[in-house]
């Protein structure tokens, strides 16, 4: 597969990462946070180490109602429940949104990102925790009323 490279020689790649939280109707308030890579190719080793991470207020609010929209429309279009982090990439020179990737595990320790945008946007570890279980026991609800037939 060959795909237009974002980012190219002459500007930097930019990553711009998403949290949402829940089933149907995820919440609508949370954080996006953004990595300005040192390279013009986001890596691992260049999103995580060398990268400079920046709030939402960073990337204006309009760029973030984009991510956010952006975020629960590709969320809601493969059904994911519960958590995921929405990983998009920005063309520097258009400034068009890229959805680079759906985590539906992400990182969930207390130096995870998942977790740090939420706390960031009001949400504490344990109360998200608490609000994931509720989802979990929702949508297991809602399965189990799901009727089958042979």
């Amino acid at each position: 597969m060959i795909e237009e490279g974002v980012g190219g020689k002459q500007g930097k790649a930019r990553e711009i990462e998403c949290s949402v939280l829940g089933n149907d109707k995820p919440l609508r308030r949370w954080p996006a946070r953004s990595c300005l890579s040192k390279s013009s190719t986001i890596t691992a080793p260049s999103t995580w180490w060398k990268a400079r991470s920046r709030s939402s207020r960073q990337i204006g609010k309009a760029k973030q109602k984009e991510v956010q929209r952006l975020a629960v429309a590709a969320f809601q279009a493969v059904d994911c429940a519960g958590m995921a982090r929405v990983d998009f990439l920005m063309d520097p020179r258009t400034k068009k949104m890229y959805v680079n990737e759906i985590n539906t595990i992400p990182g969930f320790t207390s130096i995870s990102m998942y977790p740090k945008m939420w706390a960031a946007s009001g949400i504490a570890y344990p109360e998200l925790m608490d609000r994931l279980i509720q989802l979990g026991l929702e949508r297991h609800a809602e399965k189990k009323r799901n009727q089958y037939s042979r």
